[in-house]
């Protein structure tokens, strides 16, 4: 498996070569420092663990920290990469030259909150009808039995926490990478927010 850790820039347009004018979401790549590597001998599986933005150290607790060689600044955010596919060594700079070649990718990342909804917009219900006295307009209607058992069973669609949950996209189709600007343009959209943390690798079906 080839991935990265990006921020999610933002979205906007570009013009293909024949002129088509595509909607591409932009991500950018600081350095991914490799911090730590697992082999299958100790760990029983192989794995490179990189991390990505500095901390201060004093802002870190002695567990936390405990992971990161003297020689690297803790980290922000980290994440174990499983079977990856090229050859590092603790301290390495990862970029967007990973990547390089790769035509499509699947992006994860956390999609934005939209805090307690309703079924009409979490589920997507149609409602009872908008004329005046009908008394059924955005409501969820029934969720139980009238006779035994009394109760309303689990897994039925109704109000909640709408959003923030782990969102992948698969076979994004990469439209421009710029390796000196540290940038990858995608089409299509990613979730998450603005300079928020995503995952991007190599397409695993295409």
């Amino acid at each position: 498996m080839l991935g990265l850790l990006a921020k999610k820039v933002g979205m906007t347009q570009v013009f293909d070569e024949v002129g088509n004018l595509v909607p591409v979401t932009v991500m950018r790549v600081d350095p991914n420092i490799v911090i730590a590597q697992k082999t299958a001998e100790k760990d029983g599986y192989k794995a490179v663990i990189v991390g990505v933005d500095d901390q201060k150290k004093k802002l870190v607790t002695k567990p936390y920290g405990g992971q990161f060689p003297e020689n690297i600044a803790p980290k922000k955010k980290i994440r174990e990469f499983r079977d990856f596919e090229k050859e590092v060594a603790v301290g390495d700079a990862l970029g967007l030259e990973v990547l390089e070649g790769v035509r499509y990718v699947d992006v994860s990342g956390v999609s934005k909150g939209k805090g307690f909804q309703g079924v009409v917009k979490r589920w997507g219900f149609g409602g009872g009808r908008h004329t005046h006295g009908s008394k059924f307009h955005r409501e969820p209607g029934s969720t139980g039995q009238s006779t035994y058992p009394h109760k309303t069973f689990k897994n039925v669609k109704l109000p909640g926490r709408m959003g923030r949950e782990k969102v992948t996209v698969l076979s994004l189709r990469v439209v421009k990478m710029d390796i000196e600007k540290r940038l990858i343009l995608v089409r299509g959209a990613v979730p998450g927010v603005n300079k928020g943390l995503v995952f991007v690798r190599a397409a695993v079906k295409k």
